[in-house]
């Protein structure tokens, strides 16, 4: 609910990262670039009202400065609301809100306390609301607290905040401005952008009435309202301000405050939603408020949608085409319940680009809230460790039919590739499987497996008796395989719905020509199809496997 306010951040997830970080020091120039790194992002969002990082990001990268300045207690401490501050002073401060960091926290927030409630903690930017005689006077964005910037000019352009309510009340309200979203889903949308959105229209000033439409306000406070909840949100919703009713429900104990922790994480709702906010009824006067979180009210924040982590190790994967893909090892981090300890950067290319290298800090999300992906780089390290990259050049489709020094790689992925479905389809046999018969010196070619036996498995380490039994039984069955299995198992470049007939020998003697005459194959993959098939290395296999007997190989 409060961006500014990032810097109470103490979330379970965070903390599962950094905990693992908190015992060693980084180098002093290590913790400067970070302070930096912070210091830009928090003027960048304060002054042009532009987040450069999500929220996720920034709350465990503040996290980790924190912990990192227990290393340098006499460096200055950092203040990330150093230039928020604006000239223009809040009638009645505005606190913020601590953030509990997991259930045992909140239950002990809850314990003892009475006339509880909870609400969505809607991702927008807070604001304080004037009134005099029922009429806008001022609204100024939270700043540090005390003073913000006046923001009175582009709020009177959102039909949200009325310019006059329908008593002639002076009075004081916060609250929240957020982007109206059709049916958000906050657990399978994310944050979608919908707070920076908001923050850049009223920081900049230039807002259209249309995208004034597109901003609704939540009031999540009355300073000098009712004394209770029950009367206060009431009376606001006679005033207009209807969501706060809408949104707000009472509580009694902990196990009410997971359920509407539960269904407003995967309900349709009209907003963002980072968390819930758990709220006492009664206060003290708003006279005693300070610029800092309260004692009466709490966040329970949702788990992250993005989290950062340390890069430990960079490495490379050969793929069986000869694609390099970039890989980094992490210090284990936690989304939505998996732990997530290695990463692709994507192609080469891409690391390049983002120059990724070990302790470097980057931003992991759940693509499809399944597969871990690379968002970015959030800090860098201040050394930066050479590293040897394989050389493109040296590979490509007929490259590495032997673990070679450089070629472990791709002919790993050429074995892998050779036992899965789309090929001979061994049951039990992975790539666990295969890196242990290589790494005994078994397996030299794609094929030497086929002359394995008990003995020899006897001798290496991991395979045991019914092991080896059942993965004899595997590989003896593909000799039981289809001429199309096996061609497409020693590699073969996609053919589409091309035939590959019964005859290796029909094959080879296809042109790029004849290979171009079947639909869906162009002039380049059909020279690729003849290369394939000329290759030496390829027509060795295909004597080893004319030699076993397989069939179309004769």
């Amino acid at each position: 609910m409060l961006a500014t306010l990032r810097i109470f951040s103490g979330l379970a997830l965070a903390l599962l990262t950094f905990n693992a970080q908190a015992d060693t020091c980084p180098v002093e120039a290590d913790y400067q670039a970070l302070k930096q790194q912070l210091n830009r992002w928090d003027d960048s969002y304060h002054r042009q009202g532009i987040s450069q990082v999500s929220d996720a990001a920034y709350d465990q990268s503040r996290n980790r400065l924190e912990h990192w300045q227990r290393c340098f207690p006499d460096a200055p401490a950092d203040n990330p609301l150093r230039t928020s501050s604006g000239p223009v002073p809040h009638p009645v401060v505005q606190t913020g809100l601590a953030k509990l960091a997991d259930e045992k926290a909140v239950k002990q927030w809850i314990e003892g306390r009475q006339g509880l409630w909870i609400q969505p903690k809607v991702d927008g930017v807070a604001v304080t609301l004037v009134y005099q005689q029922g009429q806008l006077i001022h609204v100024i964005s939270r700043g540090d607290g005390r003073q913000g910037q006046d923001w009175t000019h582009s709020a009177r352009l959102i039909p949200s905040i009325p310019l006059k309510l329908p008593q002639p009340l002076d009075t004081v309200l916060q609250g929240e401005l957020y982007w109206r979203l059709q049916g958000h889903v906050q657990a399978k949308e994310g944050s979608v952008n919908a707070r920076s959105t908001v923050a850049g229209l009223m920081a900049r000033n230039r807002m259209s009435p249309e995208q004034g439409r597109g901003i609704g306000l939540f009031v999540w406070d009355w300073p000098q309202g009712p004394a209770s909840q029950v009367e206060r949100l009431s009376q606001l919703s006679a005033l207009g301000f209807t969501d706060s009713q809408t949104y707000s429900q009472p509580i009694e104990h902990f196990e009410h405050a997971r359920q509407w922790r539960e269904q407003w994480y995967n309900a349709a709702l009209p907003f963002a939603s980072d968390g819930v906010v758990l709220r006492q009824s009664q206060r003290p006067a708003a006279e005693r408020w300070q610029p800092k979180p309260p004692n009466w009210a709490a966040a329970w924040k949702y788990p992250h949608a993005q989290a950062v982590s340390e890069v430990r190790k960079v490495t490379f994967n050969i793929g069986r085409t000869g694609r390099i893909t970039p890989m980094l090892e992490l210090t284990p981090v936690r989304l939505d319940d998996r732990r997530i300890k290695r990463i692709s950067a994507g192609s080469l290319q891409r690391w390049q680009t983002l120059d990724i290298r070990a302790g470097d800090q980057v931003a992991i999300s759940l693509a499809g809230m399944t597969i871990p992906r690379l968002d970015s780089v959030v800090s860098r390290a201040s050394e930066r460790i050479e590293i040897q990259v394989p050389n493109p050049d040296n590979y490509h489709a007929l490259s590495c039919w032997q673990p070679t020094p450089g070629c472990e790689s791709q002919f790993l992925a050429r074995l892998v590739w050779l036992s899965s479905k789309k090929a001979l389809a061994l049951p039990f046999v992975g790539p666990g499987t295969w890196n242990r018969l290589v790494q005994s010196g078994r397996i030299h070619n794609l094929l030497d497996w086929l002359t394995l036996d008990a003995a020899q498995l006897a001798n290496i380490a991991g395979f045991g008796e019914r092991s080896s039994e059942r993965l004899l039984d595997s590989l003896y069955g593909a000799r039981r395989q289809s001429f199309e299995r096996w061609v497409k198992a020693l590699g073969l470049p996609p053919t589409g719905g091309a035939p590959l007939g019964q005859s290796w020998q029909a094959l080879i003697a296809r042109s790029p020509q004849d290979w171009q005459a079947h639909p869906g194959i162009g002039a380049r993959r059909a020279t690729q199809l003849s290369a394939f098939f000329r290759d030496p290395n390829v027509q060795v296999l295909s004597e080893v496997l004319r030699a076993a007997g397989i069939a179309g190989f004769d």
